[in-house]
């Protein structure tokens, strides 16, 4: 699916949707984005905050699309160029054996019922279900082989709500000889939302206890890895970021969202990291998974300093899909498409970003249609999609790390 649908659940289109948005609970940073012009090398055109450029007259947006059409034509890196565009290290040309090996070692019964469904309750900050959530995605981590490092950047903040306990979980796999970080990133908290007339409360399977979920997946299914890694002395480690306070209590502001993001890049920012640098210049890449599991998402490239890693993503989807390990997948590039995104979406990468740390962002857009409603459940999730999912984002990462 190459072109934006309409909001879901809003058949007029994306005003309709702010204010069904607004209906089911408070405002939200990452609104369905409208076609304008997209952001380019680490801020753009309309780059966040403000979430969403302010619509302006008829001609001035047909001569800022044309401007912007222009701009994009000589300068977005076109897809398939020699020149340029292979990413910087990684390992490239696996054989078929190797992809199928790298495939089969995702579970997707362990993914559904071990990592996913312990997840599905409320993770409000500094609520039960919260510690439940950060207590689990640990003991998941702590029982694996590759020496995994866990860390907490526990800390109170104001909130329209009063004061409020955070803490994210930072997880690195054998980081004593490794100088740089490839790290993966989701939030962990679920929105303060109400149970709907039914008593039914706010479990956030796509928003996003499935993203949490697939990062535990890639981390087992690349144990063994991971630790032969470790022994062999590689300069690159994997990082798991499970980011708390995501969500706004109220309507989204520069201050009530991301609050585990802001503190922790501003903290990792200021943390010494041998040898000479901090901890957050240590992070080669930072890919953020969010509002993943539905049918079918359709996810763009945000960033021109990242399209070659992008790239990487649709040329391992092709790949897959030609050698037939991606189920209910008909088309060969359905996830990942090589063009610019339909406009900035705020999100938990925006305080790393804005320290110069090089983002993916792996979010669908339009976004699923049970966002933000007490329909986002594992019922609604399409096991398909987040096994394939799971199976591109493995030999990424292998790749990224010559595993």
């Amino acid at each position: 699916m190459t072109s934006p649908r309409r909001a879901p659940g809003a058949p007029g289109g994306p005003a309709a949707a702010a204010a069904a948005a607004a209906a089911r609970g408070g405002g939200r940073g990452r609104p369905v984005p409208v076609p304008v012009p997209v952001p380019v090398p680490g801020a753009g055109l309309c780059p966040p905050p403000p979430r969403h450029c302010p619509r302006p007259r008829p001609l001035p947006v047909l001569l800022a699309l044309a401007a912007a059409a222009a701009f994009l034509y000589a300068a977005w890196p076109p897809v398939g160029d020699p020149a340029g565009n292979a990413p910087p290290g990684g390992r490239r040309g696996r054989s078929e054996a190797e992809l199928r090996e790298l495939a089969a070692a995702l579970e997707p019964r362990r993914l559904r019922e071990t990592f996913l469904r312990p997840l599905l309750r409320p993770r409000v900050p500094g609520s039960a279900g919260s510690r439940a959530a950060r207590q689990h995605l640990a003991a998941r981590l702590g029982a694996l082989s590759a020496g995994w490092r866990l860390e907490l950047d526990a800390f109170e903040a104001a909130t329209p709500r009063g004061p409020v306990a955070f803490a994210s979980l930072v997880a690195t796999a054998a980081p004593a000889a490794a100088r740089r970080r490839l790290a993966l990133a989701c939030h962990y908290d679920s929105k303060a939302l109400p149970p709907d007339a039914r008593g039914r409360p706010f479990v956030g399977a796509t928003d996003s206890a499935l993203p949490c979920a697939l990062l535990l997946e890639l981390a087992a299914a690349l144990d063994a890895r991971l630790r032969h890694a470790a022994r062999q002395g590689a300069d690159t480690t994997l990082q798991l970021l499970f980011l708390d306070g995501e969500e706004a209590f109220g309507e989204w502001s520069a201050s009530d969202s991301l609050y585990g993001a802001r503190h922790l890049a501003a903290r990792m920012a200021a943390a010494p990291h041998p040898p000479g640098g901090t901890q957050l210049g240590a992070i080669s890449l930072l890919v953020l998974l969010d509002l993943l599991g539905a049918p079918e998402p359709t996810i763009y490239s945000h960033f021109a300093r990242t399209h070659a890693w992008f790239l990487q993503l649709v040329a391992i989807e092709k790949r897959l899909h030609r050698l037939g390990l991606l189920r209910s997948h008909p088309r060969e590039q359905m996830y990942f498409q090589p063009g610019p995104a339909p406009g900035p979406v705020e999100d938990d990468h925006v305080p790393f970003l804005q320290r110069g740390v090089p983002v993916l962002h792996l979010i669908p857009t339009p976004f699923p249609r049970v966002w933000h409603t007490p329909e986002d459940t594992e019922a609604n999730l399409d096991p398909p999609t987040a096994e394939n999912l799971g199976k591109i984002l493995a030999v990424f990462v292998a790749d990224f790390l010559r595993l």
